[in-house]
């Protein structure tokens, strides 16, 4: 059950009249009294105490409505489970393999600890097996369908289709976005190979009953340790060691049995190698060969993030979520600070993360829920206006790397005057339509931005991200296309209008602007820190300045 309030502005009461009560949302055509609505609120003054308590009602009346019917509830659990296990025997797909051969196996074990979160039984196959012409080796898992939360299964490991029809188009034929996303694949999100089988694996395989907590293997060599690029939580263990005053290098040319990408430690103290590999789960292996020549130094950089008042912005959370699970340390960059500029004396990167020009710079806001900028006191009021344009446009100049997530790059692109356009600017849905789909993506994995990624992929775009083209000019040598989306067939799951619109076009770039440059990725590519599988283009980006 999800319950949901709003309208509050934080902590100051709002006063709403009756006939400012409308339905026509969320299938309640009015606001009266119904099924699912049967007490509906007058108006009068709403107030924070007014959340809470419609929080309390929502719970309470859940445990008051299982207590008086406690046969009922757990009878109909029952069937529901009995019903569900049946389904999934009976289904096309009878269970989801997991192989242990993946991009990244860290990244792997956190889907498992996901199912299981869910209360999916998950089981582990131990020895190297084949099943329809495919072998699986040692430490692969399988999912199957014959068990009560077969519907989650098939939602988060199955590839899925929105619906295109009469109930997901208005009358005018424009379609409608879903409540949330067009595709809850999990598995997707974080790039792990998931393979649906339509025969039942037989055998005795043990349940895993625990969550996976791996420990990394070290492994001392004559000229130091490597650390696979590949994998995000070496990310982790990369910022672990500069906090112990490790130096560290990157491989800029494979050969060696080194990848381009994989980071080399040449000195450690053993124990701390031990803690790390331990805390992080990533293997720290053997070098036994010296590598300089092809590899290059890798220093900590200064990481800022902007913040703004207005509102709130989800996408700003969700990146400082992500930059402390992976021990990248950073300061939240407000207005004030931003305006008064010399950025670079302070930060190397700066993230904005995915938002309207209007919201950051303050320009044509105008209202915003009912409330007037002047409505805020000054010290509260979000945009940074013309002056902080120039400065951002300053720091980059002066050598720092502005990092856009999502419409955040639109500010790039028209403040500053870079080479690019937004092919889907004025496109309207029913020409191209994504909300929340996983696209096929193409990735650079020779540029230093795409290290450690496959050469394909997935990404997740929700509505109003960006997809960028350049424009002809005597600048295209300092514009590098990082992920590019393929020529046809791009949707994997979800729902994709128009793919013709974006076929070709790069979802990431890079533009080199004075000393510096501008970072733009197109899309959510840390979406709710869910999306793993395109965590390491951010982190590349946080590492890699000139």
């Amino acid at each position: 059950m999800l319950t949901e309030s709003a309208s509050a502005r934080l902590a100051t009461p709002l006063y709403i009249h009756p006939d400012q009560l409308e339905g026509n949302i969320h299938g309640m055509p009015k606001y009266e009294a119904q099924t699912s609505f049967p007490n509906p609120w007058p108006g009068g003054w709403w107030r924070v105490r007014d959340i809470v308590e419609q929080q309390k009602i929502a719970a309470l009346a859940i445990a008051d409505i299982a207590a008086r019917n406690k046969e009922t509830v757990l009878k109909n659990a029952y069937l529901k489970a009995t019903r569900q296990t049946q389904r999934g025997a009976d289904g096309e797909v009878k269970a989801y393999i997991i192989p242990a051969a993946q991009h990244d196996v860290l990244t792997t074990q956190k889907l498992i600890n996901v199912l299981l979160g869910q209360g999916v039984e998950v089981k582990r196959i131990n020895t190297t097996m084949t099943h329809e012409g495919k072998v699986y080796g040692e430490g692969s898992y399988f999912v199957s369908m014959e068990q009560p939360k077969q519907g989650v299964i098939r939602w988060q490991l199955g590839r899925t289709f929105y619906p295109d029809n009469e109930y997901t188009r208005d009358r005018d034929n424009n379609p409608i976005r879903p409540y949330d996303m067009s595709t809850d694949n999990v598995a997707e999100y974080m790039g792990v190979r998931v393979d649906p089988v339509k025969s039942k694996i037989e055998g005795n395989f043990p349940t895993v009953t625990a969550v996976i907590k791996p420990t990394g293997q070290v492994t001392k060599g004559k000229f130091g340790y490597v650390l696979e690029g590949k994998a995000n939580d070496s990310f982790t263990a990369l910022n672990l060691l500069w906090n112990n005053k490790a130096n560290v290098r990157r491989v800029t040319k494979a050969g060696n049995g080194l990848d381009a990408g994989d980071f080399v430690v040449t000195s450690i103290a053993d124990n701390t190698a031990n803690q790390i590999a331990k805390q992080t789960g990533v293997n720290f292996r053997a070098l036994e060969s010296d590598v300089t020549a092809n590899t290059k130094p890798v220093n900590r950089q200064r990481i800022a993030l902007f913040q703004r008042y207005l509102g709130g912005n989800m996408d700003e959370g969700w990146t400082r979520l992500l930059l402390e699970k992976f021990e990248f340390p950073y300061t939240t960059l407000m207005d004030k600070e931003l305006k008064a500029g010399e950025l670079n004396k302070k930060y190397d990167v700066i993230i904005l993360p995915d938002d309207n020009i209007a919201r950051m710079t303050g320009e044509g806001l105008g209202d915003f829920s009912g409330n007037r900028p002047d409505a805020f006191p000054p010290e509260y009021r979000s945009g940074f206006g013309q002056q902080g344009v120039n400065a951002l446009k300053d720091f980059v100049e002066k050598g720092g790397t502005l990092l856009t997530f999502g419409q955040a790059g639109e500010l790039a692109i028209e403040k500053f005057k870079l080479p690019i356009r937004n092919v889907l600017k004025g496109v309207p849905d029913k020409t191209f339509w994504s909300p929340g789909s996983t696209l096929h993506m193409l990735f650079d994995n020779s540029n230093p931005l795409a290290y450690g990624m496959p050469a394909t992929g997935l990404g997740l775009f929700v509505g109003g991200n960006d997809v960028y083209e350049v424009i002809p000019s005597d600048r295209n040598h300092l514009v590098e296309r990082i992920v590019t989306y393929p020529k046809r067939d791009l949707l994997q799951s979800g729902w994709l209008l128009g793919e013709q619109v974006i076929a070709e076009k790069a979802a990431m770039v890079a533009v080199g602007m004075g000393q510096g440059k501008v970072v733009m990725i197109g899309f959510r590519p840390q979406h709710r820190v869910q999306t793993h599988g395109t965590f390491k283009l951010v982190f590349n980006s946080l590492i890699v300045t000139k």
